[in-house]
Order: C-alpha cells, then sequence, then structure tokens
C-alpha cells in the first residue's frame, strides 16, 4: 500500500519559491543543525523550567493553598501541560520550525492571531528572564554570606546598586553563552541540571529520613494524592496556577529543533522526558517535604508565611545539616543561572522566526556566521531583560512583583493557542486513525480548554488589587493592569508591524493552510 501526499509544494530559504525539503512554507533560518541529540534536548527543557528554584519559591505557597493535597496538585498541573505537549509533538513532527507557537499558529488560524501567540512567548520570556536574573542574583549573595559566614556580604543583596549590577552581570554572562551556540550551552547544562538532580535526590533522601523525627512530622497517607480533597475550588484553583508555572519552559527542547539531530521526532520525545522527569521530582520533593515537616503554617511547615518564598533556606539546616545544607543553596543559584542561560533560546528564536518571515523588522534574522545563532535577536533579549530589570527595580518593587504574577496569563495564553492550533490545522486527518484522533485532537484540545480555563479565572482574580502585591491602578489590581496592559502593547505593535511589513498580514509570506488528505490506494 502506498500512500501519495498531495500537500502544495513550499517556498524556499529567501523569497518563497518553490524549493525541494521544504515544509509546509516554512524557511530555514541558517542556524547549526545537528549541535544537540536527545539528551541535549531534554536537558535544555528542564534547566529552562528550573526546578530547584521552582521547588524553593513554590512549595510554600502550594502548600499554603492546598495543604497536605500538594501532590495531587502537582499531577493535576502536569496534565495539561502534558496535553499540550503532544500537541507540540505533532506540530513539530508536521513542520520543524524554531518560530514554534507562533510559525504553528499562523499555519492554523492566520498571521494575525499567530503574530499575537508568538508576542505572548517573547514578553513571558523576558518577564522570567528578569525574574531569574534577580533570583540568581539574590543567591549569589545569599551563598557569600554562606561562606564567609559574614551576614554583611549577604547584607549586599540589600544595596540596590550592588544589586543592579551584579544582575546585570550575569545577564550578560547567559547572553554571552547563548551567543556562543548550542554547543557551548549544551556543555554548560549537563552540568548544571546534573548537579540540580544530585542535591534535590539527596535532599529528598535525607527528607524521607528525617519523617518522623522533626516537630512538625507527618506519615505518609495516599489521601495527599486525591485533589478532590482540595478545601475549595478556589484554592484549587489558585494551587493549579502555581503548579502549571513550575512546568513553564520544557517547550524550549522544541524552540531548538532546528539545531537538533533528528528535528522532526528527537524534540517532541525530549520535551516528553523533560515533562516526566520534572513531574517525578516534583512528587518526589513534595511528598519527602511534607513527611519530614508537614504543611503547616509555624514553625518549619512549609505553609509559614515567614519562610514560604523560600522553603530550601529554610529547611537546609534542619534536614540536611550545616554542612551539605549549603549544597542546597548552590542548587538553587545554579537553577536560577541555568535557566537564566537557556531561557534565552526560546526568545531569540522566536524572535529570529518573526523577522525571517517579515513580522519582525529583518535586521533579527541575522545569524552569526562562526556560532550559527540567532546573535542580535539574543543580545537585543539580554539588553531587553536587563533595561526591564533595571527600570522596574528602580521604580518600584511592587510593579516588578506584579509583573511576575502576571507570567501565568502570558503562559496559558500562547500554550491554549497552540494546543488549538494543533486540532484545527489537523482537522481533516482526525478521523484518518485512532492515533490522530487521540492525539492531534482530543489531547490537545482538552489542554487548551484547561488552560483557558485557567487563563479565565487568573483573569478574573487580578482584577481585585488584592491579588499580587496588593496595589491598584483606578480601583483595579495592577497585576490586571499590567497582563492586560502587556497584551495590548503586543496588539499595538503588531499594528504598526501590519503598516511596515504588509505582505506578512496579508498571508503571502507564510501562509495559513489545511494540510490536504493522504490519499491511499
Amino acid at each position: 500500500m502506498t500512500q501519495l501526499d498531495v500537500r502544495p509544494p513550499a517556498g524556499d530559504t529567501v523569497r518563497g519559491v518553490p524549493a525541494p525539503g521544504d515544509n509546509h512554507g516554512v524557511r530555514t533560518k541558517g542556524l547549526g543543525g545537528n549541535s544537540v541529540g536527545l539528551l541535549g534536548s531534554a536537558v535544555i527543557g528542564i534547566s529552562t523550567v528550573a526546578p530547584v528554584y521552582c521547588l524553593t519559591s513554590t512549595l510554600g505557597s502550594t502548600a499554603g493553598e492546598v495543604g497536605l493535597q500538594m501532590p495531587a496538585v502537582f499531577l493535576a498541573g502536569f496534565l495539561p501541560m502534558l496535553l499540550v505537549a503532544f500537541a507540540y509533538r505533532e506540530l513539530n513532527q508536521a513542520m520543524p520550525d524554531c518560530g514554534t507557537s507562533f510559525t504553528w499558529t499562523v499555519k492554523a488560524f492566520g498571521p494575525r492571531i499567530g503574530w499575537m501567540c508568538g508576542w505572548g512567548l517573547v514578553i513571558a520570556t523576558i518577564i522570567v528572564l528578569s525574574n531569574l536574573a534577580g533570583v540568581a542574583t539574590s543567591y549569589f549573595w545569599l551563598l557569600a554570606g554562606e561562606i564567609t559566614n559574614n551576614a554583611s556580604v549577604a547584607a549586599l543583596d540589600g544595596n540596590k546598586a550592588v544589586h543592579i549590577v551584579t544582575c546585570l552581570s550575569l545577564i550578560a554572562a547567559a547572553t554571552a553563552i547563548s551567543y556562543r551556540g548550542m554547543t557551548a550551552t549544551k556543555g554548560v547544562q549537563y552540568a548544571l541540571v546534573g548537579l540540580q538532580l544530585l542535591v534535590l535526590a539527596v535532599f529528598v533522601g535525607m527528607a524521607l529520613s528525617k519523617a518522623g523525627s522533626l516537630p512538625t512530622s507527618v506519615d505518609f497517607s495516599w489521601s495527599w494524592m486525591n485533589p478532590f480533597a482540595v478545601q475549595s475550588f478556589a484554592a484549587f484553583t489558585a494551587g493549579l496556577s502555581l503548579s502549571i508555572f513550575m512546568y513553564w519552559g520544557w517547550d524550549a527542547s522544541l524552540t531548538a529543533n532546528e539545531e537538533t539531530t533528528g528535528s522532526a521526532k528527537t524534540p517532541g520525545r525530549a520535551a516528553l522526558i523533560a515533562m516526566v522527569v520534572l513531574v517525578g521530582s516534583y512528587l518526589a520533593t513534595g511528598i519527602a517535604a511534607q513527611m519530614a515537616v508537614g504543611s503547616g503554617d509555624t514553625g518549619l511547615g512549609l505553609a509559614n508565611p515567614d519562610t514560604s518564598d523560600n522553603v530550601f533556606a529554610e529547611l537546609a539546616g534542619p534536614v540536611m545539616g550545616p554542612a551539605l545544607g549549603i549544597m542546597l543553596f548552590v542548587a538553587v543559584l545554579a537553577s536560577a543561572a541555568a535557566s537564566l542561560q537557556t531561557t534565552f533560546i526560546p526568545v531569540a528564536r522566536t524572535v529570529l522566526a518573526m523577522s525571517t518571515y517579515e513580522a519582525l523588522p529583518a535586521s533579527y534574522a541575522r545569524v552569526h556566521p562562526r556560532f550559527k545563532t540567532p546573535g542580535k535577536a539574543t543580545v537585543i533579549a539580554g539588553v531587553a531583560t536587563g533595561l526591564f530589570y533595571t527600570v522596574m527595580t528602580l521604580v518600584s518593587e511592587h510593579v516588578l512583583v506584579d509583573t511576575i504574577y502576571a507570567l501565568g496569563l502570558m503562559i496559558c495564553f500562547y500554550y491554549a493557542l497552540t494546543a488549538f492550533a494543533c486540532a484545527w490545522y489537523f482537522r481533516r486527518e482526525l478521523t484518518g486513525s485512532f492515533r490522530d484522533l487521540v492525539f492531534k485532537g482530543l489531547f490537545p484540545v482538552v489542554g487548551g480548554l484547561l488552560l483557558t480555563a485557567v487563563f479565565c479565572k487568573t483573569l478574573y482574580d487580578m482584577w481585585d488589587p488584592a491579588y499580587g502585591s496588593g496595589s491598584a491602578v483606578f480601583g483595579v489590581g495592577s497585576v490586571f493592569v499590567i497582563g492586560v496592559g502587556l497584551l495590548l502593547l503586543g496588539l499595538v505593535i503588531m499594528l504598526v508591524m501590519q503598516r511596515r511589513s504588509p505582505d506578512f498580514f496579508r498571508g503571502l509570506v507564510l501562509t495559513k493552510e489545511t494540510p490536504s488528505l493522504v490519499v491511499q490506494d
């Protein structure tokens, strides 16, 4: 039995003239192909998520919302991410393109929705980069204080000038490593991700050994895995929002697809591997921490408001002892630094793709002739991150905090659009087989709907000034103003680009399409 694929020919890498080897009109960018294998791609996905940083900053907040049901909420947050990961895998197999969400939503829904989806990814990544740089800076001085046993050294982080200079130095270093290509990125990440997972494994083992011996220890119960035992729906959705944030970043494996060996299949497999490693790490750490210190709001309890923003800093000594405890500080710093470096991958390559397809100025499409990286896009992302963090820090710490809270809105926005794009793009193929129906239709739609529900609930909660730092603009929560304002800013920029680059917005550069049916004989 043979197959006849009657899909239309695609454009070449410069002017859209049909050329052999192109798929669906996507263009090659000149990136360094075959630079990353399956393991390297999975490591990049794990690193971008920053599991140790996510755990130390989110364990306490999640426990405060859902109590001992924290493991169940970790699983619930994993579900929509897993379903969306299948959508990414299917789209990548059909069209491996470093523009990922931007390129795929253009192909499914047209240039305007695709442009806004790309903007959601870019602005979310800039926010995360600035936050990671700030966290890495704080832990740098905290670790320096622990090593020297000098409180005045740790207190340097509170000096705004020292903090900003250190932060900008870390951003510059991360930008330089990303600028030099995927080979340099991969080498750094193997060491940093390996350190993170090793320290987490040691922490889990020692926390389990301390279970029952610390004042707030609790015995394990299978009821912890029951999401229906959460006290209220509001508490569940709040915990779910935090859980979804903890998985964000796995799609970096896909944005490196044009530089990966076996670009059609390897990135999708790497993303799924990264997801499994993450959910396993989160469940093991969450369960072990609860058994050791419980989820109460006093003493060592995870939900103690005095320590919930940085759980590992509080648990390092009691669980691991003073000597090994310092390794937790090292792991958090390594986690933030590693993620800071790899998070440049999705933003730089999305900007590169948008520029290649004339959705952004052509100058951002330049690829470094030696390193085969989107050099200018990487540098611009670093400069934008440094400026954003510096301005927000000087203007108001509250504004910076609220910007981070608004991040969840952007994440749900572009993930959900990509999931729906998968089902719509492959709509004619859904009846071809049970596999196509499930992986190209059912899973992406369910994942998209779940994220849309979280998006709407988050949007509703953001209206309340009590959400985030507690500040307001004309009675409306500042988190809402920032989140919606950033999306509207993207709309304004899109309208400007529409005048400067009419061909893209007329669908003449990257064409909206539906795959033709595959005829069998």
